[in-house]
């Protein structure tokens, strides 16, 4: 084995929370430059289309996790556990003696009915608790003041890195990092969208994205010459959109980008998609009062992480670890901000279903291909098989259902995906289900999004397409349009071919089906076989 083929020897993996792909300069952005993500495209490869499995953090993440879609995982919303059985990224990797820890968000809920059946040890519940991860340290953004959420809060290690610092209150993350001071000295909180230009009250080196960076650095400097995976998981940009000095008052009105949406009189009239704009966050996010107040702060947020970012890699040089580290950038989604009259993410159109996606293999395989644009269809389920396949470990092909990008990094030729996929389940969302009149089990909605296409599959409505070699900005729904019924009908086949090949067979392995299947040999010459069946 060359230099250039040898494994890696660690693995970064980036995520933010609700980044849209478009607010980053090497996507585009001509306001927004964001200069330590664009040297990761430049050193490595950026994929155009790379799409998340589900559209809000729980679902999305998990998929990445566990390297299956959402109908696999069964994680369909926000704080619904995930399945025992499903193994993840560190059930993958602790084996072969690499650290896999986390810092950030993960947004996994304990499978507490689970784990008092099985009767689990406390190590053993700690690990399947944290989704695999040995938390070095998780904290999961803020949480409301009620008291349904006081544990939460209180076990939340950056509440008490605050008040360590004398920052007082009983949610100081609320009324310190989330909260801006009145003239008066009130506090006008960032759940506010009114709110977004003031600057969070808390200073920028306490802010939370510094926080998370300083563990990550701390982490990276323990390791030393030790492998490891660490997930670097930032909260922001996600809401509360409040930013603390300077990052609040770096952009401003005109550096906005207009708003992509349709002329109202060609505005689809999908009843799903009717009821999603009926939302608060929509209605809200639809008015130009809003999205200008708001966006620049979403801005500002980015760009520290960009900054914050470029700490992290200086870490990586200076200890060497940039030349032995795989480096994976991403977001668990993207979010609306008021295009296609929608707020949040929670739909599957472009802003919110397609995400950035950059990675960076240090090797010198990967030299032919640094710096371009990969346009192939990737998917957030392709994370681990990538990082199994750098780290020289078993593919487990029999488990994930997400495909390793390695070949693309290496310039290898390879027979890819035609379609990707996104799930959504709505029957959370109790105004949008009960607007429709839908059971809570008829709320899905999938995206199968070919080379040219998008078609989106709903329970009880007819389904939309897009044309997006034409339309790209999605303006133009064709679900009902019959010139359109045989693409309608070719994407209806690659949803169920789709389902079809689903893995559910995930407690053995293809070898060891293989090795038995060789064993009993039916049909063969008596002398091939170990156990007689059959025989006369």
């Amino acid at each position: 084995m060359t230099d250039a083929q040898k494994p890696v020897r660690n693995v970064l993996y980036i995520m933010c929370d609700q980044l849209r792909r478009d607010y980053l300069s090497c996507y585009g952005h001509r306001h927004l430059h964001t200069p330590n993500i664009d040297r990761l495209a430049a050193e490595g490869v950026r994929f155009t289309r790379a799409y998340t499995q589900g559209t809000i953090c729980g679902p999305s993440r998990m998929s990445a996790y566990t390297g299956r879609y959402v109908s696999s995982h069964q994680v369909s919303w926000n704080a619904v556990p995930l399945p025992l059985e499903e193994l993840t990224l560190g059930d993958y990797l602790r084996p072969a003696g690499i650290r896999t820890a986390l810092v950030g968000k993960t947004h996994a809920t304990p499978n507490e009915a689970a784990l008092a059946h099985v009767g689990a040890d406390a190590l053993k519940q700690e690990q399947l608790s944290e989704v695999g991860f040995e938390a070095y340290m998780r904290h999961d953004g803020i949480y409301p003041d009620g008291p349904q959420f006081a544990d939460k809060r209180e076990g939340a290690p950056y509440t008490h890195y605050l008040r360590e610092l004398g920052y007082g209150g009983a949610n100081p993350w609320h009324d310190w990092a989330n909260a801006a001071a009145g003239d008066q000295g009130e506090l006008l909180s960032g759940w506010h969208m009114r709110n977004a230009h003031l600057p969070a009250r808390v200073p920028e080196a306490h802010s939370e994205t510094v926080y998370t960076t300083d563990c990550a650095i701390e982490f990276i400097q323990a390791q030393g010459d030790a492998p490891w995976c660490l997930h670097l998981s930032y909260i922001k940009p996600h809401w509360p959109y409040l930013a603390p000095a300077p990052y609040h008052a770096l952009y401003s009105a005109d550096q906005v980008q207009a708003p992509n949406r349709p002329a109202p009189e060609a505005v689809s009239d999908h009843p799903v998609y009717t009821a999603f704009r009926q939302h608060q966050e929509s209605v809200n996010f639809s008015q130009d009062e809003v999205r200008l107040n708001v966006v620049p702060t979403y801005m500002g947020l980015i760009k520290q992480v960009d900054d914050q970012l470029g700490r992290v890699i200086d870490v990586l040089e200076r200890s060497g670890r940039w030349d032995d580290t795989l480096i994976v950038f991403t977001a668990d989604h993207g979010d609306f901000l008021g295009d296609h009259y929608l707020g949040e993410k929670e739909f599957l159109l472009e802003p919110a279903v397609g995400v950035p996606l950059i990675v960076r293999d240090p090797r010198a395989a990967a030299d032919a291909t640094r710096g371009s644009e990969q346009h192939r269809l990737a998917e957030t389920i392709d994370a681990l098989p990538t990082f199994l396949d750098a780290l020289g470990l078993p593919a487990a092909d029999h488990r994930l259902e997400g495909r390793s990008l390695i070949p693309l990094l290496h310039g290898q030729p390879v027979a890819w995906r035609d379609y990707a996929i996104a799930e959504y389940d709505y029957a959370f969302q109790a105004p949008a289900r009960e607007r429709l009149g839908q059971p809570i089990d008829r709320c899905r909605m999938t995206m199968v999004r070919s080379e040219r296409w998008k078609y989106l599959a709903y329970d009880g409505f007819r389904p939309q397409l897009f044309d997006l070699d034409n339309d790209p900005h999605e303006h133009h729904d064709l679900g009902a349009d019959p010139a359109y019924a045989h693409i309608r009908e070719q994407h209806l086949g690659y949803l169920f071919e789709w389902l079809r090949g689903l893995k559910r067979r995930t407690t053995i392995s293809n070898g060891e089906i293989d090795q038995r299947a060789r064993f009993f040999r039916y049909g063969e010459p008596e002398s091939a076989r170990v156990v007689p069946i059959g025989v006369w």
